[in-house]
């Protein structure tokens, strides 16, 4: 088939040179029935579309190779063949054709599956403050030194587009309710509905439809920000595309490079940075004239008042070890001495744990996402150290145990003593009942005085504690001094010049004062 340019010569040549059809022939090269066809038709090109191709080598083996192609197509995608292994495993089954032939037969294949798995979809339309979408992500960046896999909640309004996201260690229930307030405490509101996949920390079961059994946590953080959750159809991604998206440019924009921070809370207060950055240095999709933070701006004013945090915490129940310690999420917790022996709930927070054992409070903890770690509150051995005074000095919990200043001092100058740790489990003991600062008080006190002993600390509480009012005397006013009296020494002296027979048994020396005089004689 003749190219576009040989068809545009012969159309110059014979419309605006005035060449014969028998010149055009001879000069350009071109057959007589090629130039008619060009003349005749006005056509600037012409392709070759071949009615029935003929497959002699393949046609036997159609059925075979489209079964390896259907299969094939099915596999993970780092399980798949390639189209050279399928023309061997077909060549193995005796098919003596060419590559080149099952190249073409698979391009054809996939060109007509293509286009029967091709979907369409409806633009949708979301008013302002109806609805948000929820979703996870994982992201590689380096802590402290230390590569890890983290997991970013993304929340994302469907009328502004405006985004939020917050990186934490796990993807579990606590994290859920913790990302959906810090979104809504950002937003300053909460949308009516709120669009989720299938989550197992909010889904439990998935019925026909839309129906779903949600979590009874979850529903309870829905109820508490009036939200009514909407789940999406398994595997279909395209029904919260708006934050499909949003994982795909936060992950380009934000964490590409890989990302090296010093803290997780460093990251957040970066992502939140990097949130309102976008959104105020790009345009809305719809409305190109306002930027997604002045949408976010307009939006603001219909979205329902946030009510304050949510509770969300994960309950676990759990028992208490000898050593005052339970065990969740591979790590360690000490608990009071007083709760060995019985059961205790653990609520698990985004970043603390809190155990109650009978609705009491029992232990509280910063939440450790290691493994195998363990967590001590000195305080919490203080009672059984009442028992055992010499575990203060190797007990695990009290390795690393940082007191107030003037108590460390005291703890530093009963080390040498023989009794100095029962001494300092006294003081210690002191705490529950008189406060932490009472006994630093005291304690700094009885090291400006130079004393470093217990009873001494113990007495000064005391007398803090219960203070001795002074005595309040009334005379008769028959009784008080209208002149008050004057001290004079001389009177002393000249009792003390003359005993019994007259003269004073021990003279004093000439000019001494005789108090002087008997006081060194004494």
């Amino acid at each position: 088939m003749k190219r576009v340019d040989t068809i545009a010569r012969v159309r110059r040549a014979f419309y605006v040179q005035r060449w014969s059809v028998k010149k055009i022939v001879r000069e350009l090269h071109v057959s007589r029935n090629t130039v008619r066809k060009i003349l005749r038709s006005d056509e600037t090109d012409f392709s070759y579309e071949r009615e029935r191709q003929p497959m002699p080598r393949i046609g036997p083996w159609q059925g075979q190779l489209e079964q390896f192609l259907s299969s094939n197509a099915n596999k993970p995608s780092r399980e798949r063949l390639t189209l050279i292994r399928l023309f061997e495993e077909l060549r193995g089954l005796g098919y003596e054709g060419g590559y080149d032939a099952v190249r073409r037969f698979a391009r054809s294949w996939s060109q007509s599956r293509g286009a029967v798995t091709a979907e369409a979809y409806v633009p949708l339309y979301y008013a302002p403050g109806e609805a948000y979408q929820f979703d996870w992500s994982h992201e590689v960046v380096v802590i402290s030194g230390v590569t890890v896999t983290i997991k970013v909640a993304h929340v994302r309004l469907c009328h502004s587009r405006m985004m939020f996201a917050r990186a934490y260690m796990r993807e579990s229930q606590e994290m859920v309710f913790d990302a959906h307030d810090r979104a809504f405490a950002f937003f300053k509101g909460t949308c009516t509905r709120g669009v989720y996949d299938n989550m197992k920390t909010a889904v439990e079961a998935i019925f026909t439809g839309k129906e779903r059994q949600y979590n009874r946590r979850f529903l309870q953080m829905c109820s508490h920000y009036l939200i009514q959750p909407v789940a999406c159809t398994p595997a279909s991604g395209w029904e919260k595309g708006q934050v499909e998206n949003q994982v795909g440019l936060v992950r380009e924009r934000f964490f590409t490079p890989r990302l090296r921070v010093k803290s997780l809370d460093e990251l957040n207060a970066w992502l939140l940075d990097k949130c309102v950055a976008y959104a105020m240095a790009h345009r809305h999709p719809e409305e190109a004239d306002k930027t997604i933070w002045e949408m976010f701006e307009t939006e603001r004013l219909h979205l329902v008042p946030y009510v304050g945090r949510f509770d969300g915490f994960h309950s676990v129940p759990a028992s208490v070890s000898k050593t005052c310690t339970v065990r969740f999420d591979n790590n360690k917790y000490s608990v009071l001495a007083t709760a060995v022996g019985r059961p205790v709930e653990v609520h698990a927070y985004a970043e603390r744990i809190v155990i109650r054992q009978d609705g009491v409070v029992v232990g509280e903890h910063a939440r450790a996402f290691g493994r195998g770690q363990t967590v001590y509150d000195p305080w919490h051995y203080v009672p059984v150290l009442a028992r055992k005074p010499g575990a203060l000095r190797n007990g695990a919990p009290f390795r690393d145990w940082v007191l107030p200043p003037a108590m460390a001092a005291i703890r530093r100058k009963l080390k040498g003593s023989d009794d100095g740790d029962r001494q300092m489990v006294q003081i210690l003991s002191c705490v529950p009942d008189d406060g932490l600062q009472a006994v630093e008080a005291a304690c700094r006190e009885a090291v400006d005085q130079g004393v470093h002993s217990a009873p001494v600390i113990i007495n000064i509480l005391a007398r803090r504690r219960d203070p001795t009012p002074l005595p309040i005397l009334l005379t008769p006013t028959a009784l008080r001094l209208t002149h008050e009296p004057v001290a004079d020494c001389a009177r002393y002296d000249r009792l003390r010049r003359t005993s019994r027979h007259g003269t004073h048994p021990n003279p004093r020396p000439d000019g001494q004062p005789q108090a002087l005089w008997d006081a060194q004689r004494l």
